[in-house]
């Protein structure tokens, strides 16, 4: 797998306008509507004028724009590449035979009386697994069926710029639905549809979000004005085909956005989004229905269920079937099992969090259960160190996930039952000995912590592991629990308090965290780590954490703990 770095390599465009149809109804700005973003890629967003592919009318037959497309794959595009592919003409849809729609693009010399001269839209898309760009934005000013939309991003969504831009995205926004009819006149530009009449706003600035222009942003806006457009009668249908990061119109340069390589901290904006009517017709997702169960304590073994169905998936995809121990060792395959975890572990991780914010005390078994079946699959055996240490991430991440939520919902007792948990000791072989999980958990992950920093991005940096697990982590928690500024105090406090409840345990060593180098440069004035040893010093055993049970919920048990363990972090030689 290839590693995408928070820049653009090259911006590639496919732009197509259709007036003029050999066998359908003419139309009256689509050409205009593709030469006015043809120009504003050029002249407002740094594409080059050799890398933007103008195909108007009669040469935007079907053949013309699938080689357009085509020529897009293998060694023509890098993986820090973007994408930008803008389509003004007819769309069409078939309903299907299993009750759905498939929809159409109509190139110049289509007829929709003959598919076989249109161009489905699923095979766009699943031709773009060719593409190795990184981002890929479909802007559609078509009304059509059959999107396989994934999601949008919700009001109020916070991103981190850099992660966004090198995370893969596959992002589209069309002009309407099945049923709708595209209005190629009125709207607030003349000579232009009313779709890109307010697209053209977008990119003009309208949709900006400090200063900076992304695909979300760009959809939302569009989404609203054209659907309250006295000249519309359509609605526009937007969100992701695939990935999670974002196309960025106007990326600052690089040095703009970086501070320090050793500490990344990044620029966090606003993405504006736009309340979707929900699709009645979809069931709903794990998420909505853990949330449906957790809030009913009749659903209980209804949770239960789903909990442990989900566990289960999760085994069978990260079991030593799919993740070898044995190999060597290259950044390639690094970076690909942590996107195979990643991918695995998503719905469990939004699980986690739920129950960490909402989770009360009938839920504790339940949500010790994913972090304690994955854990017991990490067994003694051979294989190369990093691939049998890598073994704990998943579990990491959950311990993480469900720390995010009892934080915000100051519920500490959720975080803790999860890092209690007992497991078999496999360094005890054929022993009945039991660790806990934030025992287990750094023998082996923290000797290859320092293996994160052959990720792009991470080379400099103290703490590279956790800098990671931040970014990773901060997408979806902004989705399940909308924790926006909050996020990074929020991930702090869990990362202390899990490393204090280790030293707690193993004599005063905890794993070090972000917080480490914010403490070190910020001692007197800022560091997260002082900031909570005051404010436990003097809730006392009304602190938070104390009623929740750390540190056997005594003060003088976190006392004796931090006295064993500041040594070690007032000792790290960072600076």
């Amino acid at each position: 797998m290839k590693t995408a770095s928070p820049t653009y390599n090259r911006s590639h465009a496919l732009v197509i306008g259709i007036n003029d149809y050999t066998n359908a109804s003419p139309l009256g700005y689509a050409v205009n509507d593709a030469e006015a973003v043809a120009e504003v890629l050029q002249t407002k967003f740094s594409f080059a004028n050799e890398d933007i592919r103008v195909l108007l009318n009669s040469d935007a037959t079907r053949a013309a724009i699938h080689k357009g497309f085509l020529d897009f794959s293998g060694d023509n595009t890098h993986v820090d590449d973007r994408l930008f592919v803008f389509f003004a003409g007819h769309g069409h849809t078939e309903p299907s035979r299993r009750g759905g729609d498939v929809g159409y693009l109509v190139p110049s010399d289509g007829d929709a009386h003959d598919l076989s001269t249109l161009i489905r839209w699923d095979t766009l898309t699943r031709d773009a697994e060719l593409i190795d760009a990184k981002h890929i934005l479909f802007i559609m000013d078509a009304c059509y069926g059959g999107l396989a939309i994934t999601r949008a991003l919700k009001p109020g969504s916070l991103r981190f710029l850099k992660d966004m831009l090198e995370r893969d995205a596959r992002q589209v926004l069309t002009a309407g639905k099945a049923d709708e009819v595209v209005a190629d006149l009125g709207g607030p530009r003349p000579d232009h549809s009313v779709f890109t009449g307010h697209l053209l706003d977008a990119l003009g600035g309208a949709a900006a979000a400090d200063g900076i222009v992304t695909a979300n942003a760009v959809m939302s806006y569009v989404f609203q004005q054209v659907g309250k457009d006295d000249d519309s009668k359509q609605t526009p249908h937007y969100g992701y085909l695939a990935g999670d990061g974002d196309f960025i119109f106007n990326p600052p340069a690089l040095d703009e956005i970086e501070t320090d390589d050793s500490k990344e901290e990044d620029q966090l904006i606003a993405i504006p989004g736009s309340v979707v009517p929900t699709d009645t017709n979809q069931p709903p997702s794990l998420v909505d229905r853990a949330k449906a169960l957790i809030a009913n304590s009749e659903d209980r073994i209804k949770l239960y269920d789903l909990v442990v169905q989900e566990t289960r998936k999760v085994l069978a995809n990260v079991s030593t079937d799919t993740f070898k121990v044995q190999g060597q060792w290259s950044q390639e395959e690094f970076t690909e099992r942590l996107a195979k975890y990643n991918a695995a572990t998503e719905d469990l991780r939004a699980i986690q969090m739920l129950l960490g914010f909402w989770g009360t005390n009938s839920h504790r078994d339940i949500i010790a259960i994913p972090a304690k079946r994955l854990a017991e699959q990490v067994t003694l055996s051979s294989g190369l160190r990093v691939w049998l240490a890598l073994r704990w991430y998943p579990v990491l991440t959950l311990v993480y996930s469900c720390g995010l939520g009892a934080v915000a919902s100051d519920r500490y007792a959720n975080l803790l039952v999860l890092l209690r948990g007992q497991i078999p000791d496999e360094r005890q072989r054929g022993g009945t000995a039991t660790n806990s999980i934030v025992e287990s958990l750094f023998y082996d992950f923290a000797e290859i912590a320092d293996t994160f920093k052959s990720l792009p991005g991470h080379e400099r940096q103290y703490v590279p592991a956790s800098e990671y697990l931040f970014k990773e982590l901060q997408p979806l928690a902004d989705d399940v629990l909308f924790l926006g500024g909050d996020y990074e105090q929020q991930f702090d406090r869990v990362e202390m308090l899990v490393s204090l409840e280790c030293a707690s345990i193993d004599g005063g060593w905890g794993p070090i965290g972000r917080f480490g180098w914010k403490h070190k440069s910020r001692r007197g004035s800022g560091s997260p780590l002082d900031a909570l040893i005051a404010e436990a010093e003097q809730a006392g055993n009304n602190w938070a954490p104390i009623q929740g049970g750390f540190f056997s919920g005594s003060i003088d048990k976190f006392k004796t703990t931090v006295e064993q363990y500041k040594p070690m972090i007032d000792g790290l030689n960072w600076f």
